[in-house]
């Protein structure tokens, strides 16, 4: 088990830690403007001068980033020469900064297939350490080897190596108290079935048990209220330390078919990854439960949780989120779907999180979930 780099800091105000880090020259990777206008990205520049350190941001990670993007951004590192780099933001910034270092590092790799099919993976740390501030409750992909790619034709490719597990976390509430409601219960519910996943994964032990466990209480209890009051720090503290043991969790025991088919719906109709989680979810517990063990798993989740039912459990959740109950509404042309079935199933049985699945299901049963994911 790694559960986090080298510095892992959470709790209000630790992102004043940035000051402490000995950095000659630091690059920001941040997406849109909201962390610049809530002077988030000042405080962090601030912070980082007063180490003594030189700072550049690369500015614009797109939703779902492209390979296109991750190479103008090693480009922008290979130019200004970081000792540092600071991922600022949400999973998007996240995942495309890390594959950015993994260029910088290694200019001689030049396609995402080079990097996909990297054996031994690359080493990294030669040039630069890696830092992630997270501005979002869900991904943590500041404490997971994870990414998610588009490539060229916006095919969504997850690659996952220890190598890329940030070397300092840095989780400060007050960097997500701007995140807009129907953002924080999305992200919160990619959370809850990073946690949900972990629990069941065929690679599932003790201590990523006790990790996710304790995530899946906790956001129950903190989403909505964080959701409905996203001034509340007390709330959003706790959503972002569930959001990381999640994480912990699920990087070393994997995730499944929620993921899967969530990569592919994001693949192919641009439904952001939380919301399809969410959507997704309460139907693979109903499916997972077909397993004894997992059965078992969910049981004593919902009854910790005051519920009978983990999916019925989930739905309510959902309800109170205002999060929709199938596809239907996130996709309304019936027909293009429809007609994309055996490859959506193909792609999500090919997804690398199938494998720790309870039930790894079949091509057709693949289809009759995707079916039943959009009817409702």
């Amino acid at each position: 088990m790694k559960l986090a780099g080298s510095q892992l800091l959470f709790g209000d105000g630790c992102l004043e830690h940035l000051k402490s880090i000995p950095t000659k020259k630091a690059m920001i990777v941040i997406g849109g403007k909201s962390l610049e206008r809530n002077g988030i990205l000042a405080k962090v520049e601030g912070y980082l001068h007063e180490a003594g350190a030189e700072t550049a941001v690369f500015r614009g990670v797109e939703p779902d980033p492209s390979f296109a993007t991750v190479r103008k951004g090693a480009q922008a590192m290979l130019e200004f020469e970081p000792d540092l780099i600071v991922a600022l933001g949400g999973g998007s910034p996240m995942d495309a900064a890390k594959t950015m270092w993994v260029y910088y590092e290694h200019p001689e790799l030049k396609t995402l297939q080079d990097v996909l099919t990297a054996n031994p993976f690359p080493t990294l740390r030669k040039k630069a350490r890696f830092c992630c501030i997270p501005s979002t409750a869900g991904t943590a992909s500041e404490v997971s080897r994870s990414v998610v790619i588009s490539d060229d034709d916006g095919v969504k490719h997850g690659l996952g190596n220890m190598e890329m597990m940030p070397d300092i976390a840095i989780c400060d509430p007050e960097v997500t108290v701007s995140m807009p409601p129907h953002i924080t219960a999305e992200t919160g519910m990619d959370a809850m079935t990073h946690a949900l996943e972990a629990l069941v994964s065929n690679r599932a032990n003790y201590v990523s048990d006790i990790l996710a466990e304790r995530a899946v209480i906790d956001i129950s209890k903190a989403l909505p209220v964080a959701t409905a009051d996203g001034t509340n720090i007390a709330a959003r503290e706790t959503m972002i330390n569930a959001s990381m043991i999640a994480g912990m969790a699920f990087t070393n025991v994997s995730l499944g078919i929620v993921h899967s088919m969530a990569h592919t719906v994001g693949s192919l109709f641009h439904v952001a990854h939380g919301l399809a989680d969410a959507v997704i979810l309460p139907y693979i517990i109903d499916f997972n439960s077909g397993d004894a063990r997992a059965k078992g798993i969910y049981g004593a989740m919902a009854a910790k949780m005051g519920g009978t039912n983990m999916a019925d459990v989930i739905r309510g959740l959902n309800k109170t989120l205002d999060i929709p109950s199938s596809l239907k509404t996130l996709i309304p042309d019936e027909g293009a779907y429809m007609a994309k079935l055996t490859e959506m199933a193909e792609i999500a049985k090919a997804d690398g999180c199938t494998k720790t699945n309870p039930i790894i299901p079949t091509i057709e049963q693949f289809k009759e979930l995707f079916i039943k994911v959009y009817n409702g």
